[in-house]
């Protein structure tokens, strides 16, 4: 038994239990250089496991006479190979700013299968995203004003248009990740004064406006509430029709947030359970009658990566053995920073990358940042780790490697696919380490002159 249980609970978990692709990976990856004493930290990613998780999500909303579009929310993996990746299986792009939308572009995923969420876009953005032709949810009357003036005189646009509902039904265990609740920032709220109205007149003077767009939140959201948001934003794309006579809102977009567990390799609660949900209590999503748009990210990856960390050093103080790790808050910041909330199994692995063996002993697993919080687990029953070992951070695909943290200006890592062919792993660069140059240009160094040379008596 080797592996590590969750918040400090020891667990009894089989050999078997973990990802054969990702146990062989661990080790091919010390073995080939990848991570060593020269390269101390690296992601990796299972690409036959994320086309079969794909394959899962179609499956889960496969039904005759729906037709649904699958989006990846970008910024769960801002990474152009991965989005080249899921567009060759029809996966498009939920982007939230100019940079994703450039990501999605370089990937090459269509405008058609491309959706322009965030929250504050700038009349530029707008412009941009109507002249390329990609789907776009206005988020607030304000902004609906500004597409105003971008499509006046014409009768239609070539971008499918839709608004951002808030159905206020309430949060989750995880306030941050909440985005349904009586004052979040996203969306119509729909249950204030006079919000049902301004809705309704929006769409009969807009016959251009064929979507709706809603999304509860993601980790720590029960798929009840999930559901409900649906249901909402559902039964009000009938009333719209009802008022126009007609079906003009002919698509919803019903966001993402599939929560992950962090507990286990079992995926919990699955496509299937969240579509089967869909199904029984919002029977007329399926009618045939409007098509679906999906926006998941964390449960499309999560469990398909993880980071794999040199372990530099293993001391003592007062009484607690602490090894210290090249993966800390630059990697898994929330992981840091809000440990109830993003837990993480760590699997603890022997100098050559395999599953490492011996007494358990309680240990903390700390990150390389200079504050006293860098932790990724506390008090965890490990085998005892010692210097160059290396631990593995589970369930890490998503999130993980786009929300690099850059304290310590410690440099992004590389991160590799792989694929096994026979008995052999094959690795992929999905993304170059950071190297000093960069870090440099990054940090200004060409301007190191730009505050000096505003003194009194300097040379303009």
């Amino acid at each position: 038994m080797w592996w590590d249980g969750l918040m400090g609970d020891l667990m009894s978990v089989d050999d078997d239990a973990l990802g054969a692709a990702l146990r062989v990976a661990f080790r091919a990856a010390v073995e080939q250089g990848l991570v060593g004493p020269d390269r101390p930290v690296a992601g990796l990613l299972d690409v036959a496991g994320i086309e079969a998780t794909v394959a899962d999500l179609r499956a889960a909303f496969d039904t005759p006479g729906v037709t649904v579009t699958h989006t990846l929310a970008v910024k769960a993996a801002s990474l152009v190979p991965v989005l080249r990746l899921l567009t060759t299986h029809g996966v498009g792009a939920e982007v939230a700013s100019p940079g994703e939308l450039a990501l999605a572009r370089a990937a090459g995923v269509p405008a058609d299968r491309i959706v322009l969420d965030s929250p504050a876009k700038t009349v530029d953005e707008l412009r941009e995203a109507l002249a390329l032709g990609i789907a776009v949810n206005a988020d607030n009357p304000q902004e609906l004003a500004r597409i105003d003036a971008l499509v006046v005189g014409s009768a239609s646009t070539g971008s499918p248009l839709g608004l951002r509902i808030n159905p206020q039904i309430g949060g989750g265990t995880i306030g941050a990740m909440s985005t349904a609740t009586d004052h979040s920032k996203f969306g119509i709220a729909l249950r204030d004064p006079g919000a049902e109205d301004w809705v309704l007149r929006a769409y009969l003077d807009r016959p251009w406006l064929t979507r709706l767009h809603v999304h509860t939140g993601s980790q720590g959201m029960p798929l009840e509430l999930m559901a409900a948001g649906v249901r909402a934003v559902h039964d009000l794309a009938e009333r719209i029709n009802a008022a126009v006579g007609r079906p003009q809102v002919t698509t919803i977009d019903i966001g993402g947030g599939l929560p992950v567990n962090f507990d286990s390799d079992d995926v919990r609660p699955g496509f299937r359970r969240y579509a089967d949900l869909l199904r029984s209590a919002v029977p007329g999503l399926f009618s045939g009658r409007y098509a679906i748009v999906t926006e998941f990210g964390r449960s499309l990856l999560a469990k398909r990566g993880a980071i794999l960390a040199r372990v530099e050093y293993v001391k003592s103080a007062g009484g607690r053995r602490i090894a210290v790790t090249h993966a800390g808050a630059q990697v898994a910041t929330r992981t840091v920073f809000a440990p109830d909330a993003w837990p993480l199994r760590v699997l603890a692995l022997d100098a050559y990358g395999r599953p490492k063996g011996g007494e358990r002993v309680v240990q903390d697993v700390a990150g390389p940042c200079c504050f006293a919080g860098d932790l990724v687990a506390r008090g965890r029953m490990l085998p005892g780790l010692e210097a160059g070992d290396h631990v593995a951070l589970l369930d890490t695909g998503a999130y993980y490697f786009s929300n690099h943290f850059a304290y310590n200006s410690l440099l992004r890592p590389a991160i590799y696919g792989f694929a096994r062919a026979g008995g052999a792993v094959r690795f992929g660069l999905v993304r170059a380490a950071q190297t000093r140059e960069e870090l440099l240009a990054e940090s200004g160094a060409a301007y190191a002159d730009g505050l000096t040379s505003l003194r009194p008596g300097s040379a303009a």
